[in-house]
């Protein structure tokens, strides 16, 4: 089927039997096929008034323009306030106000909770900006894992990815070979050091290079072949979005599940369609008690 014929309906793309998705679901996470991968809207499940750090790019550009308020015509584009604020407040006032907005004491989600309890998955995605998930691995002592942040490629020295013990110390790519469990945070996170890919001139670097492959560790590479995706929190609707998903599993699986309840925009529909992946039309909360029953 080429793209141009691809189905964009919500329908098309949907299981019909959400709860043998499931099921099986489970039953790959328990052989460790499948990598979690997870987007901000997990902290849809936290009440408003208990999660204080944004929720999605919408409610994060609202806070970037609370501290430093850009031009009408950007206000709304996340990337074009960042860069906004680098160009004229410099990177550090940035990094700065980012910090203040993520360094925050976050309740874990169920669905971050469910992660976390997963024997030794080999590869975890998240690409939001908080360290709730590295906090609950941090938690359990007896468990190998260490992190991976992209970095904003013109601040950095040259590289693309920087790597993390627990305790926050700089690691390297070796020693990552050694970890049963690999976090990978693509657009960096608050801790340990305030890694950041967020604004126009991080993107412009990072989208030239990851068609092939560049950005993405070798690590990642390896762990990712072969194994499902499972999108939790995660909506395609942006051409970021899109990519960073596309470009992250390329060469896995060819078959994933991402939960999205209701209705899928067009481009959301024909870009699960055109990469393998099954909309479950749940609840995160629905899928993540469902998971829970099963594993």
């Amino acid at each position: 089927m080429t793209v141009s014929t691809l189905a964009t309906d919500s329908d098309s793309v949907t299981v019909p039997d959400a709860a043998a998705a499931l099921a099986d679901i489970a039953a790959a996470l328990s052989a460790r096929q499948v990598v979690p991968y997870l987007g901000p809207g997990a902290f849809d499940l936290l009440p408003p008034d208990q999660c204080p750090i944004p929720r999605n790019s919408a409610e994060l550009v609202q806070r970037l323009n609370a501290k430093v308020a850009a031009p009408g015509r950007i206000r709304a584009s996340l990337t074009a306030v960042a860069q906004f604020i680098e160009t004229r407040k410099h990177r550090k006032t940035l990094e700065t106000i980012l910090n203040d907005i993520f360094r925050q004491t976050v309740p874990a989600t169920p669905v971050h909770a469910l992660l976390a309890a997963i024997p030794a998955p080999p590869l975890l995605v998240d690409v939001w900006y908080d360290n709730v998930l590295d906090n609950l691995l941090s938690a359990t002592t007896d468990r190998r894992w260490g992190q991976i942040q992209g970095v904003s490629h013109p601040q950095s020295t040259g590289e693309w990815v920087r790597y993390y013990a627990p305790n926050g110390a700089e690691a390297s790519a070796e020693a990552a070979v050694g970890w049963d469990t690999v976090l990978y945070k693509p657009s960096g996170a608050v801790t340990p050091a305030g890694n950041y890919l967020i604004s126009d001139s991080d993107y412009v670097e990072i989208l030239t290079e990851i068609d092939i492959q560049t950005p993405i560790p070798a690590i990642i590479q390896d762990r990712r072949a072969g194994r499902h995706f499972l999108y939790l929190g995660c909506r395609f609707d942006q051409e970021i979005q899109r990519t960073f998903a596309r470009q992250i599993a390329k060469r896995s699986s060819d078959s994933h599940w991402a939960v999205i309840p209701g209705e899928l925009s067009k481009n959301e529909a024909r870009f699960l369609a055109l990469h393998g992946i099954t909309r479950i039309d749940m609840t995160l909360e629905e899928a993540v008690e469902g998971l829970q029953t099963r594993m």
